[in-house]
Formats: C-alpha cells, sequence, structure tokens
C-alpha cells in the first residue's frame, strides 16, 4: 500500500491508495509536473508528503530571507542560491525543498543540465527552514536532522511565533537563539548576516 501524507492547516492528513505505487524518480518527478499547485516532498523511505502552498505571511517571509541570501551569494560569488520551490534530491533519496538554500558554485557546477533541470541530486549547503502555522516543529527538526545528515555545513530552522532560531552544524548539537536581531552565518558563508527584523 502506499502512502500520501496530505499537511493541512493543523495535522497532516494519510491517504492510503489500495495497491502499492513505486514512483521512479521521471515518475516522481511526473507527478510534481501534474501538481504544481502543490508543494511536494518525498522521504527517504518513498513516502510523498504534499503540502498545501505557503500562507500569505509565510510566503512573504519566505521572500525575505531569500531575497538577503541572493544578494549577499550577488556580492559574493562563491554560490548559487534557490527559493522554496527548487526541489533537491538528497544522497539517501529524499526529495525535499528548503524554503532558502545556497550551494556552493564548485557543487553546483559539477551537476549536469539535466540533472540541474530536474530534482538535482545534491544536498544543499546551506538550508533555511521557516516554521508556519501548519508546521509541526518536531517534524522541521526531523528534516534538519536530515538536511546535515546528507552534506548540510549549516541550517537555520526560525520558529517565528518563539523568535527563536535553531542554528545546525555537523557533529554540533543544535544551538538555539532567543530573539536575535540578526544570525551570521559566519564561517561557512563568510559576511552573511540574516537580518530578522522583516522575519520576525
Amino acid at each position: 500500500m502506499t502512502t500520501l501524507l496530505i499537511q493541512t492547516e493543523s495535522i497532516p492528513l494519510t491517504v492510503n491508495l489500495p495497491m502499492p505505487i513505486e514512483m521512479t524518480m521521471a515518475e516522481f518527478y511526473e507527478f510534481c509536473q501534474a501538481n504544481r499547485d502543490l508543494r511536494i516532498e518525498r522521504s527517504a523511505d518513498g513516502e510523498v508528503i504534499i503540502m498545501p502552498p505557503a500562507f500569505s505571511d509565510t510566503g512573504n517571509r519566505n521572500l525575505k530571507i531569500a531575497q538577503q541570501l541572493a544578494n549577499w551569494a550577488d556580492q559574493d560569488g562563491s554560490g548559487e542560491t534557490f527559493d522554496s520551490s527548487a526541489g533537491f534530491t538528497l544522497p539517501n533519496g529524499a526529495t525535499r525543498s528548503p524554503d532558502a538554500a545556497w550551494i556552493r558554485l564548485e557543487r553546483w557546477n559539477a551537476l549536469t543540465e539535466d540533472e540541474k533541470a530536474s530534482f538535482a541530486p545534491i544536498c544543499p549547503d546551506f538550508v533555511v527552514e521557516l516554521k508556519s502555522s501548519s508546521d509541526a516543529l518536531s517534524g522541521l527538526k526531523a528534516k534538519m536532522e536530515e538536511y546535515i545528515a546528507n552534506g548540510a555545513l549549516l541550517g537555520f530552522l526560525i520558529d517565528r511565533k518563539q523568535h527563536h532560531v535553531h542554528v545546525y552544524r555537523p557533529g554540533q548539537e543544535p544551538k538555539i537563539l532567543e530573539n536575535p536581531d540578526g544570525v551570521n552565518g559566519d564561517p561557512e558563508l563568510p559576511g552573511f548576516q540574516l537580518q530578522m527584523a522583516k522575519i520576525w
């Protein structure tokens, strides 16, 4: 039996299909293409997770995060930035779409054009997840741990309601910053400072 996890405003709904459906990467890509209005991810064990479009306030904050990251990246020149619509296939087989991401230029340029034009088989070096009212903090923490386990060097999990930023790095316990004015990306992203005033 195939399980589809559908995220609603409060809890995820599980839809069980009567027959097993094993999707190849190409089939999963086609499934996503046919459902462009949905945000779709896939776990390492093949569970398809369907989420509604982000609420307006979350989309606004996501853009402000991506804008700050892109502005820094344009000046720094050492990597490429991605918004929440980009999906990546992690080494463990999961397909994830962080709210913002950055990949070092030499790693991005090592991919083929076909790989770049799909769910690129790469884990970003830096990821940001912004908790919305429909997200469970525990689920986002698990996702951040997955990014780190699959090669991310730095991750920010932003909880707007609590005014907390959880900072993830390999081999370290997550650090929780309480109501910071800004969050520093050094040394992984030299000179990058995420200003939080417009994110809260």
